[in-house]
């Protein structure tokens, strides 16, 4: 075997495995989290460690298609790499109690009050835009 075979070879399996690309996706994290730690830089390590991802997008040296499997399994799975926060919240009894139902009610009551601004202005707008283009200037 040649070693231009193995390269194809280990592409393909690259190209068609998502846990090979997941683990290639963990290894550019774990590339990211020594870097920061040999250098001393204030970035989490992940964040270095996309950057270096999208370096070799950008230059062409790692396909998209290599990657695609696994990162949109870790898009379809991310509520799982929220689940850190969510028993955090365990450690804040008091969020659990009366504070965390007011704290509930000014979230949800936020989220209506922007969805119903949202609402009206797109309306407005758009009986706006209308109403000009229909009474708009004749141009012969």
């Amino acid at each position: 075997m040649t070693a231009r075979s193995i390269s194809t070879q280990v592409r393909h399996f690259i190209h068609r495995r998502w846990l090979a690309q997941v683990g290639i996706l963990f290894g550019f994290w774990l590339l990211g989290e020594a870097a920061v730690r040999l250098t001393g830089l204030p970035v989490p390590g992940g964040v270095v460690g996309m950057l270096v991802v999208l370096v070799l997008l950008t230059t062409r040296r790692l396909s998209v298609f290599s990657m695609r499997r696994g990162a949109e399994w870790f898009l379809a799975e991310m509520m799982l790499f929220f689940v850190p926060a969510v028993l955090a919240l365990l450690d804040h009894g008091e969020l659990l109690g009366l504070l965390g139902l007011k704290v509930l009610a000014v979230i949800v009551g936020g989220t209506i009050a922007v969805m119903a601004v949202t609402g009206l202005t797109v309306d407005l707008c758009s009986r706006w835009t209308l109403r000009h283009a229909v009474s708009g200037p004749d141009i012969e």
